[in-house]
């Protein structure tokens, strides 16, 4: 397998759990704006090795989510701020380009410490 992305979880915002009942997790790099920082998972490092595809692979703690679709604002927006948001959904909606979208699974606890990783097999 090749590692494309790579980070470790440093901190949840206090809001983060509203989101999950949604299916989505919000990404931000440590450096996100206070106003936002309530609403995401912060994470740091933020090592893009390669660009994103379907079919890769995202690994969150345990779990893993096979990405169906790629927004096209995602590569770009992880590597210049470190910020996404991961779609567990099964499928694309519409003029969300900075999402990740993944497989329709159940959406896992994060915990800080937690990697989050993708690869490709």
């Amino acid at each position: 397998m090749t590692c494309i992305y790579q980070t470790r979880v440093t901190n949840l915002g206090k809001m983060v759990t509203n989101f999950l009942v949604e299916k989505m997790i919000i990404l931000f790099k440590d450096n996100a704006p206070e106003d936002l920082a309530d609403y995401c998972v912060l994470h740091s490092e933020n090592q893009v090795f390669d660009v994103i595809q379907e079919q890769d692979v995202l690994v969150l703690g345990d779990a893993e989510y096979k990405i169906l679709c790629v927004g096209e604002e995602v590569q770009s927006n992880l590597q210049n701020l470190g910020h996404i948001t991961l779609r567990f959904v099964g499928s694309r909606t519409e003029g969300l380009g900075g999402s990740l979208y993944l497989e329709d699974k159940a959406v896992p606890t994060i915990h800080r410490g937690d990697r989050i990783a993708i690869y490709r097999k």
